[in-house]
């Protein structure tokens, strides 16, 4: 292993909660993102939003749209458009991957968590099926079984 990759900090910036929450996250893959550069310094600030966020595969690229990325406050003639679509970096042989998963009805590609991974900035995508009303229900009962199990463990 490269000495480089063990001393690479992993500094998560965002997080897609309800992601896991309406979604079955079946597979996940580590993608790049190209910005522009106040982009960065506003995601380094946590100016981040998921909301309606999801990626897609267009005539052979990686795109994420719907993207919040709050312009940034001292960016004055440099800032960006907040909800542009952003190229994913990823490697042709995993484009093709994703896109025959998402050909099948009901999948899609959802992003999970948006890290530093040393000082590069990459987005956790997840191939994910829609969950049913029944199937979050089914979630909520199980978490409460789980904690009600902890509690009886430490009494």
């Amino acid at each position: 292993m490269n000495q480089q990759n063990t001393n690479e900090q992993i500094k998560t910036i965002a997080t897609n909660r309800k992601a896991r929450h309406e979604y079955h996250v079946l597979e996940s893959v580590e993608t790049g993102i190209v910005l522009v550069g106040t982009e960065v310094k506003s995601i380094r600030a946590g100016k981040v939003s998921f909301q309606d966020a999801y990626a897609a595969v267009e005539s052979g690229e990686l795109w994420l749209h719907s993207l919040h990325i709050s312009p940034f406050e001292k960016g004055n003639v440099f800032n960006h458009d907040p909800v542009r679509k952003r190229k994913l970096l990823a490697s042709k042989r995993e484009i093709k991957k994703l896109h025959d998963k998402t050909a099948i009805r009901g999948y899609t590609l959802i992003p999970l968590v948006l890290y530093f991974k040393g000082r590069y900035l990459k987005v956790e995508l997840g191939v994910c099926k829609g969950k049913k009303f029944y199937d979050k229900r089914e979630t909520v009962k199980q978490r409460d079984i789980d904690r009600e199990m902890k509690r009886n463990i430490k009494i």
